[in-house]
């Protein structure tokens, strides 16, 4: 016959509750963002003229100059360098490429003698590093005009 095995406190499992396991979630990281904090991803996103590609830009480099006027257009910061994350609808394919804009805009003056980006963006249109939809075409209009980017 099988004989009784005796269990001793210390070889007893321990069980913790889903509340203790809870709480110390949360005391190591904060799970919860506040409204303010939270963007929406379409707001970050621009379409071609067709609808067929997704435009998303990252904001890799910002420039140090302070802004000309703060009192009449508000915070701003200049843009130098940028990430263009581009998704072709159909295919889903990805291209991506990095571009210095400051110097595209040197290379449009020297080559057009004309230069049409304008780099200052309000510091509320970048949201969690990224640039939002409606200030997409601004950054990479000298881009497109000496044909980097096709979009």
């Amino acid at each position: 016959m099988p004989e009784d095995k005796v269990i001793s406190e210390s070889e007893t499992p321990k069980i913790e509750s889903i509340l203790d396991l809870v709480s110390e979630a949360e005391d190591g990281v904060n799970s919860r963002i506040s409204f303010e904090e939270f963007t929406d991803e379409r707001l970050l996103i621009s379409y071609d003229a067709s609808g067929n590609k997704q435009m998303k830009i990252k904001v890799l480099e910002v420039s140090d100059e302070n802004p000309p006027s703060k009192w009449k257009f508000g915070d701003r910061v200049k843009i130098s360098k940028i990430l263009i994350t581009i998704k072709h609808l159909a295919n889903q394919e990805i291209e991506e490429g990095e571009f210095d804009i400051e110097e595209i805009e040197r290379e449009m003056a020297e080559k057009r003698h004309y230069t049409s980006t304008n780099r200052w963006i309000p510091a509320n249109d970048i949201k969690n590093g990224y640039v939002i939809g409606s200030m997409h075409t601004r950054l990479i209009s000298d881009a497109s005009a000496l044909d980097y980017i096709v979009f």
